[in-house]
């Protein structure tokens, strides 16, 4: 049984997955981490380097802050990681990408198999639009305790679309500032929080007469908890290395 450690496990996602894996009989629980202590099946410790508990993988959904940490624990312990925490600092995504030499390390803005479905369906539709003239817009929209924008998923999508054009888009996020025309080498990218919208991102093709739209819906956390939960059992016993969800779509 695949023994795993839930970095965050009393935050939103973090319950999310705890009640996924309870359900599931090839994978258990067997400690928490959080800044916030409760009653558990499992124990909780408010700091990962006082955890001392056996595991075959951690699972973060934590917090940018707390993920240095954590890293540095995984690579003491030589324990594989899956990271889902966004809004991370590129000195914190420098040592994640060194980690990776030494330890297994799972990293994806989006952990839905259908959000990377659609980033491989991008890298076409872009080829094919952009050289007919058609302009790319991303709107993401999320619920209002939500601290980081653009999302990390919509930085996700259009990560897709540009590493498959050379890289060629620059990204705009506020055109409040300039009054000039849209350059064709940029790609738009919106925000909105409010409410407790789980996740929305639509990618917009816009061009003479015609507008095609990608949208994906997420209508609760389930969907990016059982994909932490694929990730973790995927991560297991892999050698060094940095891997995310286009390789499971790629092992099924």
């Amino acid at each position: 049984m695949l023994k795993i450690i839930m970095h965050g496990c009393n935050g939103k996602m973090g319950q999310a997955i705890c009640k996924i894996v309870e359900k599931d009989e090839t994978c258990e629980i067997v400690a928490g981490v959080d800044v916030f202590a409760n009653n558990s099946s499992f124990p909780v410790f408010t700091d990962i380097k006082e955890c001392n508990i056996e595991a075959d993988v951690i699972i973060d959904f934590s917090t940018a802050s707390a993920v240095d940490r954590l890293i540095d624990y995984c690579l003491d312990k030589k324990m594989p990681v899956v990271l889902c925490t966004t809004g991370l600092s590129e000195d914190t995504i420098k040592k994640i990408e060194e980690a990776s030499k030494v330890i297994p390390v799972f990293k994806s803005a989006n952990m839905s198999l259908g959000i990377n479905l659609i980033a491989s369906l991008l890298k076409k539709a872009s080829a094919i639009l952009d050289e007919n003239g058609f302009d790319i817009e991303i709107i993401e929209k999320h619920h209002n305790q939500k601290i980081d924008a653009p999302s990390g998923t919509a930085l996700l999508l259009a990560d897709a679309i540009n590493d498959s054009m050379d890289n060629k888009f620059e990204y705009v996020y506020d055109r409040s500032k300039t009054r000039e025309k849209r350059s064709k080498k940029e790609i738009g990218i919106s925000a909105i929080r409010g409410g407790n919208i789980v996740g929305e991102h639509s990618v917009i093709y816009a061009g003479k007469d015609e507008i095609i739209e990608f949208t994906h819906f997420a209508h609760s956390k389930e969907v990016f908890a059982i994909g932490a939960v694929k990730a973790s059992k995927f991560l297991y016993n892999k050698p060094a290395g940095k891997y995310d969800m286009q390789d499971i779509m790629d092992s099924l």
